[in-house]
């Protein structure tokens, strides 16, 4: 089959590009400068001027949307979180206008999302794919993106939202920032400590995604979390165990997180009790269920 990734050059989509060539696929992408001699052929799109390389899109058998701003990347001033949505939203209605018009081929529409829909900080409470939308700024953005790809699922497209939780990965992600002052010996836990981490490591996300394009039974909104999710106190400390670091330091106060990433504070301040019991009644599988054996595979 022949997938068509946006995005595919992150930390998510190179992961995904392997393991799809692996099972035999291949692999396009989708980006700002066309490429077709490279290893994965690369196909222009340009978001603003509403234009997509239509060949792209008529050779895709499935789609893979990743694309979009990053996060945490720079501070949310008015103009970045504009920038965050629309780089998500207008993408994937730009892929639907186009697909309208086009005798496509394509089976299923798979787009990244994340847990972040049900806001930053929802305590204990474990969350499942029902619960009520946040009203942060995270949610919001997360609401407009998922609601984007139903301009996709009305072209009769199979569609899947996958709601990603903290993706462990040596690569890149939150685990290389977090483990660093691991290293050198000056790790802590942030705030209370007690803000619950839903995670998963980063090839069973990848095994998900997959499994959402070629399982026809995979259709709307999966939480995609490990089945345990740890307080951020513990997973510094199975980070120290696995790196084999001593932690000494007490937990870095939430003022000083506020005072030094402003409103980003909620990504690291907040935290999510997410249920991945829908996952659970699908026949996916996951490798890695316990933070402990995932940070040790990765940081060992």
């Amino acid at each position: 089959m022949k997938i068509l990734i946006t995005g595919g050059t992150g930390l998510i989509g190179k992961r995904l590009t392997w393991h799809l060539q692996n099972l035999g696929h291949e692999v396009l992408y989708l980006s700002r400068k066309a490429d077709k001699t490279a290893i994965i052929p690369t196909y222009a799109w340009k978001i603003e001027q509403g234009y997509i390389e239509q060949e792209a899109l008529l050779q895709a058998d499935y789609i893979v949307h990743l694309a979009g701003a990053g996060i945490a990347d720079k501070p949310w001033t008015a103009a970045r979180k504009q920038e965050i949505i629309t780089s998500r939203t207008a993408s994937i209605q730009l892929i639907a206008q186009q697909l309208q018009q086009l005798p496509h081929r394509v089976k299923g529409f798979v787009s990244a999302s994340g847990i972040g829909y049900y806001g930053s900080d929802t305590g204990d409470t474990l969350i499942d794919e029902t619960a009520v939308a946040g009203n942060d700024f995270v949610a919001q953005c997360t609401i407009a993106w998922e609601q984007a790809s139903e301009n996709i699922a009305q072209l009769g497209i199979r569609t899947s939202k996958l709601r990603i939780g903290i993706v462990l990965a040596k690569e890149g992600g939150a685990l290389p920032k977090m483990s660093l002052p691991i290293k050198w010996g000056v790790g802590a836990a942030l705030g209370t400590g007690k803000q619950y981490m839903s995670w998963i490591h980063i090839d069973d996300l990848c095994k998900l995604f997959i499994a959402a394009l070629f399982d026809p039974t995979f259709t709307g909104v999966y939480n995609a979390v490990a089945p345990n999710p740890v307080s951020n106190k513990l997973f510094t400390q199975l980070c120290a165990k696995a790196l084999h670091r001593p932690l000494w330091l007490p937990n870095v106060p939430a003022f000083v997180l506020k005072l030094f990433l402003g409103e980003m504070a909620s990504l690291v301040l907040g935290g999510n009790n997410i249920s991945n019991q829908k996952l659970q009644q699908t026949s996916f599988q996951f490798t890695y269920t316990d933070a402990q054996q995932a940070l040790t595979q990765i940081l060992q």
